[in-house]
């Protein structure tokens, strides 16, 4: 397989760098409470799907729309069977799963493993260790995910409650992106041209659109909820592009966790998820039954120069009538209020709003020493378009995301693979570089020259070492948001600001005490952000923009290439 150039953020969003904590950890002691193994077997096949008036045959796990829900308490081991009956290649990620001591089990394809092929299955094998809360699985290989997704609950351990009123119920509300068109021919072109894929035909909840597009009304979901009853909604962004207001009209939601980890409740009319990022609110239902119907509804938030999905999906909330009171009435809609589509105000500000709980029983483990720094400029440029092929971008240029002006070639071997045979040589390199390759304006006027290199470049880190990476956004073809997504780890948002950042008067300004502590981000439109993290996980972790268009499985041959 060829090296492949990346796509903008608006498009593809795709750019990695792969992370090698390079020391092996002791095994952990026993556990001190029992564990339960849970069995799942995922058949991954195809299934004809009708959205939007039209059928189209869609990849699917166990013929389901959106996937099954994984469900494990705390400290349970799962052993999922994934077998491939697709001409596809595939793999799935755990998004948002720590992944301690299992790195074979994450699933970014060429990273940690090789891919599953047709007929062939692998067992993902891990442990969900010191998490709880809601995550979601998904393929990793090319746009696979676009309908390979399904939500994970981790419920706490037992006898353990919720640091928040217990909610009457708990339902998953899981976003996604739906296209009439065939995705694995859409993002094939896109690689070819070096040009934007095709923006999707509709958002979805729950695998439906809603009633607010053509053809769509009987595929809506509904949330019927009971007066004055408290829901815990597991909200999960697994679109693949973007970012989505969401709201409820009448109704103020209660924030009180993010990617899996609690924080301190924050009442808001609006909440802001990221494609990657999950968000459990707690819903309060008004005490007597209204006569009226809610409108749900989600739509993006873009920013950059590329064409988006400027629709809105919607559900319907609706309330269980007294004495079957209204039951042949048709209800008043009411329709809530969404920030414009580019209100980068309210994107931050809505960020800066999280914090971690940081109390005794959750605490915020802030590094607080530093020993590896990294600015990594993060953006879009341009590559040359190969010989004899005409490409969409200009000048005859392709398209590509890059961070430090580095954008990924994607290998025949997965990485984590090279490194356990030591087999790296001709692979990858470890020079990947802390600091872009000169300084200029980063969100201002973009420098003559925004060629790209290309090459599967690594950053080898010390086992435990304290690491601070500041992501700045760029100018070059435009400025826009970058969800980034880091395997393996959970890392705390110390800091973010509009502009270019300043490291002689920002890090005076980094949270330290409470920030919040996620696995996805988004690097503000025309700004930057800060994280801190330990590299306390042995094995290979990915940083990339959402969607990366990879999966993966482990080819067990000495050396081989995945292919």
């Amino acid at each position: 397989m060829g090296r492949s150039h990346l796509l903008p953020s608006a498009t593809l969003k795709a750019m990695f760098l792969a992370l090698f904590a390079m020391w092996i950890l002791p095994e952990p002691a026993l556990a001190k409470h029992a564990r339960v193994t849970r069995h799942y077997k995922f058949n991954i096949g195809m299934k004809n799907v009708t959205r939007l008036c039209q059928t189209k045959s869609i990849v699917t796990v166990n013929g389901q729309f959106p996937g099954p829900r994984i469900i494990a308490r705390e400290g349970d081991r799962l052993l999922i069977k994934v077998v491939n009956h697709v001409k596809y290649n595939v793999t799935l990620h755990w998004h948002g799963v720590r992944q301690l001591r299992s790195g074979w089990a994450d699933g970014p394809a060429y990273i940690t493993q090789c891919p599953i092929q047709t007929g062939q299955s692998y067992v993902y094998n891990f442990t969900v260790t010191g998490q709880r809360g809601t995550l979601f699985w998904h393929a990793h290989i090319s746009w696979l995910r676009a309908t390979l997704y399904g939500p994970i609950v981790i419920l706490p351990k037992r006898h353990a409650s919720y640091p928040f009123p217990q909610p009457f119920k708990e339902v998953p509300m899981i976003f996604g992106e739906w296209w009439k068109a065939d995705t694995e021919k859409i993002i094939n072109q896109a690689l070819q041209t070096g040009a934007a894929p095709n923006i999707s035909d509709a958002f979805t909840i729950n695998g439906l659109p809603g009633p607010l597009y053509n053809c769509s009304a009987k595929d809506t979901f509904k949330l019927k909820v009971k007066p004055g009853k408290t829901y815990l909604l597991r909200m999960i962004n697994a679109a693949l592009n973007d970012e989505l207001f969401f709201s409820i009209a009448n109704h103020t939601l209660t924030v009180v966790e993010t990617d899996a980890v609690y924080v301190k409740p924050i009442k808001t009319k609006v909440v802001l998820i990221t494609p990657g990022q999950t968000t459990n609110v707690l819903l309060k239902a008004k005490h007597k039954s209204p006569n009226a119907s809610f409108l749900i509804a989600a739509r993006p938030y873009a920013t950059g120069p590329a064409s988006f999905d400027n629709t809105t999906t919607a559900g319907v909330l609706e309330y269980e009538q007294p004495n079957n009171a209204n039951k042949n009435k048709k209800l008043p809609l009411l329709k809530p209020a969404l920030p414009k589509f580019n209100d980068t105000n309210f994107a931050m500000q809505f960020s800066k709003k999280i914090r971690s709980l940081a109390t005794a029983k959750f605490p915020a483990k802030v590094p607080r020493k530093v020993d590896r720094r990294f600015f990594f400029t993060v953006g879009l440029g341009l590559s040359p378009c190969p010989q004899n092929q005409t490409c969409q971008g200009p000048n005859n240029t392709m398209l590509a995301a890059s961070v430090n002006n580095v954008s990924f070639a994607q290998p025949n071997v997965a990485l984590l693979q090279a490194h356990f045979f030591n087999k790296s040589k001709g692979v990858y390199t470890t020079d990947f570089p802390a600091n872009p390759p000169f300084k200029f304006n980063y969100t201002g006027t973009p420098p003559s020259n925004i060629m790209v290199s290309s090459g599967t470049r690594a950053v080898a880190l010390p086992f435990n070492a304290s690491v601070e990476v500041v992501m700045q956004d760029t100018s070059i073809i435009g400025a826009e948001s970058h969800p980034l997504h880091l395997h393996g780890f959970n890392f705390f948002v110390v800091g973010q600001g509009f502009g270019n950042f300043d490291p002689s008067k920002d890090p005076a300004k980094f949270n330290l005490v409470d920030p919040a502590e996620r696995n996805t981000v988004g690097v503000p439109s025309g700004g930057w952000v800060a994280i801190r993290f330990l590299a306390d996980n042995p094995g290979g972790g990915l940083v990339h923009a959402l969607p990366s268009g990879s999966t993966h499985k482990l080819g067990l041959e000495d050396g081989v290439d995945c292919e």
